[in-house]
């Protein structure tokens, strides 16, 4: 697995769009990921210094007890823009993903996916530079439109951007706010919805996203 960038992190915003442009051809939609034993979640936390703390949890599948968790910290170079999150968190999260010794086979990334201005959200850019299934699982809409979402979990609607389905809005558990789910890398939007399902329990959030944000924030 390719875990080096093959781009620079410290660029302009103007630059940074470009870059994902460029890269968004590589984002892979369809269904290309093994047989799911090991799922992992990731988080950025800041620290006061000006320092990401990334967080990787790696849980069994589908028993979704902990098998590894690891923390990487690096100093923040790219400012707070929404849109372009993937380069202030990602330098962090993939020195943290070096230290793994067991890889996941899906990753669930706490951001958007291809449900992005330029369709390529945190998860794709991940995806794309690890070659790691990966899934994108927001708690808030950053572009799109949707119905609303009867209220039992499991339900979802689609989330819909200038015509095309971006992504699902999807109740993980009854009565809470939904989750906004979409395609990161070599994965299938209807397959995303059943794995971000599967590694819920009786939480709004996935425990995979759950486990690293305890570790982020900590």
């Amino acid at each position: 697995m390719n875990l080096s960038p093959p781009h620079p992190w410290k660029v302009t915003t103007a630059r940074a769009r470009e870059i994902q442009c460029e890269l968004s051809n590589r984002v892979i939609r369809k269904d290309r990921l093994p047989a799911v034993q090991f799922v992992a979640g990731m988080d950025v936390g800041f620290e006061d210094n000006g320092t990401a703390r990334a967080a990787v949890a790696v849980l069994r599948f589908p028993e979704l007890t902990i098998h590894e968790t690891v923390i990487a910290r690096r100093k923040v170079a790219f400012p707070y823009v929404p849109g372009l999150l993937s380069f202030r968190e990602i330098p962090a999260v993939m020195a943290a993903f070096r230290r793994l010794q067991q890889m996941p086979d899906l990753v669930l990334c706490d951001g958007q996916g291809y449900a992005h201005p330029r369709r390529f959200g945190l998860a794709c850019h991940f995806g794309v530079l690890t070659g790691l299934p990966a899934i994108g699982v927001a708690k808030s809409r950053l572009i799109g439109k949707h119905q609303p979402v009867p209220k039992l979990k499991g339900r979802w609607r689609q989330l819909i951007d200038d015509d095309e389905v971006i992504g699902a809005v999807l109740r993980t558990r009854s009565g809470v706010q939904p989750v906004y789910v979409s395609s990161g890398h070599r994965i299938s939007l209807p397959t995303a919805i059943e794995y971000v399902l599967a590694c819920c329990t009786k939480y709004r959030l996935p425990e995979t996203t759950r486990a690293a944000h305890k570790l982020a924030s900590g």
